[in-house]
């Protein structure tokens, strides 16, 4: 085959991955329906064949904090009654895992109202993620079927080291970890050694490449993050942007440009969401 060959060929998988149906799992609305209607606008321009999004109000200037879990319950319902609005969203909710038998009971309740995804950010909400307050949070998020997404950007010593004990002790909760680690997501090809001991390891942790994709498509270190992709398992991670900080076709583009095969993108793209979350 000729090079000329080659490169049309590639052309024409690069046009097909970018009619591909995508779900972003990581989108910040910071302004709710304002940041809501920024977001559709900035995914029509990418010309983005958009199924779904999951939708988060905390973070950046909106922070959950300990000690004041009315503003957490009252900005959960105007969350969920937003993505009532607008059904490619899935609502994503969150509590101060300190707050005690008052997170607790908020999970239950939004639980009850549809919820699938809780999210936790031990950085900006400033609690240790080997706490035994959070272990009891996320193991009644496992029992009443909701998934754990947290921050996993390694901003904080030892986080992922916490994180893949946190998900070892609470076998029964599916995590997705956002960002894989960050540049240090080395880290994770451990879980290829760990579904090796017998009855150590549930298999209940995912990803989301929000944001490290990015960094990493075109770097020195690309090779080692596509190992690494494989080492977890790419039937266990996610796409996310990040948005607003990064747009989706930015994070779509980076996506496409790593060498892998065209199936364990599609399962990146959407695949693996929509059987996560039931889309």
């Amino acid at each position: 085959m000729t090079l000329r060959v080659l490169a049309i060929a590639l052309l024409y998988t690069q046009l097909a991955l970018g009619q591909e149906p995508v779900f972003d799992s990581h989108v910040h609305l910071h302004d709710g329906e304002a940041s809501l209607r920024a977001y559709q606008a900035d995914v029509a321009a990418s010309k983005i064949n958009l199924v779904g999004f999951g939708g988060m109000w905390f973070g950046g200037p909106h922070m959950a904090l300990q000690g004041d879990p009315a503003s957490v319950r009252a900005n959960n319902d105007a969350h969920i009654a937003l993505a009532a609005k607008y059904p490619q969203m899935m609502p994503i909710a969150t509590v101060h895992p300190y707050d005690g038998q008052a997170a607790l009971a908020e999970l239950s309740r939004v639980a009850v109202r549809g919820v699938k995804v809780l999210k936790l950010h031990p950085h900006t909400q400033q609690f240790d993620a080997s706490d035994p307050r959070v272990l009891t949070l996320v193991k009644h998020a496992g029992a009443l079927g909701v998934i754990v997404l947290m921050d996993n950007a390694n901003i904080l010593p030892g986080d992922s080291e916490r994180l893949f004990n946190l998900a070892v002790n609470a076998p029964k909760t599916k995590f997705i970890f956002a960002h894989l680690g960050g540049t240090n997501f080395r880290f994770w090809n451990t879980l290829a050694l760990a579904r090796t001991a017998a009855g150590f390891f549930a298999d209940n942790i995912y990803f989301d490449i929000s944001a490290t994709v990015v960094l990493v498509a075109g770097s020195p270190i690309e090779p080692e993050f596509v190992w690494t992709l494989r080492n977890v398992g790419t039937d266990h991670v996610l796409l996310g942007s990040d948005y607003p900080q990064f747009t989706l076709g930015k994070t779509v583009a980076a996506l496409n440009s790593l060498n892998l095969t065209a199936q364990e993108k599609r399962l990146i793209l959407s695949g693996n969401a929509r059987k996560l979350f039931g889309k």
